[in-house]
């Protein structure tokens, strides 16, 4: 059985970040980041206008508006290889997909799954409820 290090079950909102800290927010496929998340690591954290996946400032955006759980998860194993490359660096995802583009922590979360033993990757507690039922 998998014991969930409880530093990486983040809280509901992000206000900060510190060095080496990643933002993952979701995203659309032309990279306007008009609101949401999206707005916020636009605003604060680099994420570049018209660029809608991968690495932007101290941001990586993963498209969630463009169809079901299976549209998105080529970006989500895109996002967890970067990670897997990246061990520098540690990234906190927001629940995408689960606010503007209208889906559930129990559609996106199994997504996740191979990221469940990856101490750089913190996922949002209504994620891991989900991934704990699972592991």
């Amino acid at each position: 059985m998998y014991t969930i290090n409880q530093e990486r079950v983040l809280q509901d909102r992000i206000t900060d970040l510190r060095p080496g800290e990643i933002f993952v927010f979701g995203s659309n496929l032309e990279g306007a980041h008009g609101g949401g998340a999206a707005l916020l690591a636009y605003r604060k954290w680099g994420a570049v206008w018209g660029q809608g996946a991968g690495l932007q400032g101290q941001t990586y955006g993963i498209p969630t508006m463009h169809g079901g759980p299976e549209k998105i998860r080529p970006y989500v194993d895109e996002f967890i290889g970067f990670a897997r490359l990246h061990p520098e660096l540690k990234f906190l995802v927001t629940e995408i997909g689960c606010g503007i583009a209208g889906f559930t922590p129990e559609e996106i979360a199994p997504l996740f799954k191979a990221a469940v033993g990856m101490e750089n990757i913190c996922l949002p507690r209504r994620f891991w409820d989900v991934l704990s039922r699972n592991i």
